[in-house]
């Protein structure tokens, strides 16, 4: 399958020649220079993946994932020097896919891009399009407004930007079962440290808010050897 990859390197000797790598390694390759002509590029053509490099003139690259997160949440790969390893979590932390060090060898940035288009072509698809105000499930009700779950005596109970994503990742896909690798993509949990048990640490915590018993858990239910399912009835309000 020919990848369809925006390439954002304001270096031309990085930029050419790895637009010819790539371009003879089954990717369809836009490369530009900066921040400014990806956003114009992204608005007018669909694009698989996106390699983008983190420090450039103008607009940096952090900036520009994070645009590309809140408007199509297309894989994003940045391309960085050591020295910016804070830049790099902070990224990461945003919603990157993958990182690659410069300077790197080519066929590992191809390795890595086919390796995140796998991943991504592998997650269960929405059940429905992410355009509700709210998700009700049980006694509980997860606006995505205000980020927040209210429960039918009309209390407010805190979530934390980690037990927010992950419920609003099940409730978007009630009933199919997610492992940990899923889990993982999916709430954008690939950052340093988060390796699959953080998936358990938080479910166990999100389970204490709905007030499932972990024992016999009403809403989140555990498949042995498959990963996790939301159990309980959806409804987007």
């Amino acid at each position: 399958m020919l990848i369809k990859l925006l390439l954002v390197e304001d270096e031309a000797d990085i930029r050419e020649p790895l637009t010819q790598y790539l371009s003879r390694n089954g990717c369809r390759v836009v490369p530009v220079e900066n921040a400014a002509q990806a956003r114009e590029a992204l608005a007018t053509s669909h694009v698989d993946i996106v390699v983008s490099d983190i420090m450039m003139p103008g607009e940096d690259g952090i900036s520009l994932c994070r645009h590309i997160q809140e408007s199509s949440g297309t894989p994003v790969i940045f391309l960085t020097a050591r020295a910016e390893e804070i830049d790099r979590i902070v990224g990461i932390e945003i919603g990157a896919d993958d990182y690659i060090v410069k300077p790197f060898n080519p066929r590992e940035l191809l390795a890595r891009i086919n390796a995140v288009m796998r991943r991504a072509n592998a997650l269960p698809p929405l059940q429905s399009p992410p355009d509700s105000d709210s998700y009700a499930f049980g006694e509980w009700v997860l606006r995505t407004g205000p980020r927040d779950l209210v429960n039918s005596d009309g209390s407010t109970v805190p979530l934390s930007t980690g037990e927010y994503t992950l419920l609003l990742t099940f409730l978007e896909r009630p009933k199919i079962v997610l492992n940990r690798d899923q889990l993982l993509d999916l709430t954008k949990r690939r950052e340093g440290g988060q390796f699959d048990r953080s998936i358990d640490n938080q479910i166990s915590r999100l389970r204490r808010k709905v007030g499932d018993n972990p024992k016999t858990p009403r809403f989140i239910k555990t498949v042995w050897g498959g990963g996790y399912v939301f159990a309980e009835p959806v409804r987007k309000l």
